[in-house]
């Protein structure tokens, strides 16, 4: 139980960091749309990567750098636009928590944006491939360290998600929306600078 326990613990420490993808979980949780969804895309993603850095997929990724490169201009490029399109929503500033209103997006279309926070961010392969890869050498059960740090991702981004409807107080109005556009935008265009000096 002991590689289980660390694997929790590690999966935890390395997801509770504010990223692109928490504040996209964050704010479906907010407007109340498609949360089942996006955190089921969420975590199976993290699932999926976390297994194949266990099972040693971290040494293709290092004989093939170059995956990580395209993702990280690619994931560059997704968030700049991304904030853009906060900062003019900020700025129309008519956004407000209507449930059943014109704002909702499509199922799709949140699956889209879902996966390209998830699959476009160079953090996410360096997170489950390499580090929690190489950590999960030193256990003899590297199963139960997978599941322990698989665990994690499941209940971390559930409980974003679902856990957002305890702010709604505080989100029902315009202007609410104006400043959480405006700090969305900048953080979108804040990791993707830093992706840019890695």
């Amino acid at each position: 139980m002991q590689a289980f326990a660390y694997g929790l613990s590690t999966g935890f420490s390395l997801i509770i960091a504010i990223g692109a993808q928490n504040v996209f979980v964050l704010k479906q949780g907010l407007k109340q749309q498609h949360i089942f969804w996006v955190c089921f895309i969420c975590a199976l993603s993290d699932s999926l990567l976390i297994a194949a850095g266990v099972s040693g997929m971290a040494k293709v990724v290092s004989d093939f750098p170059q995956i990580v490169v395209v993702a990280r201009y690619v994931g560059v490029i997704f968030l700049f636009c991304y904030g853009v399109l906060h900062f003019i929503a900020a700025i129309q500033n008519k956004d407000k928590l209507a449930l059943g209103s014109e704002q909702t997006q499509s199922l799709f279309r949140t699956m889209m944006i879902c996966l390209a926070f998830t699959w476009l961010n160079p953090h996410v392969y360096l997170d489950t491939l390499f580090l929690i890869g190489s950590i999960s050498i030193q256990f003899q059960q590297k199963a139960l360290f997978a599941i322990g740090v698989i665990l994690s991702s499941w209940m971390f981004f559930f409980s974003l998600g679902y856990g957002a409807r305890f702010l709604l107080p505080w989100v029902q109005k315009a202007q609410t929306w104006c400043y959480l556009n405006l700090g969305i935008g900048v953080l979108m265009w804040g990791i993707a600078w830093r992706l840019l000096e890695h």
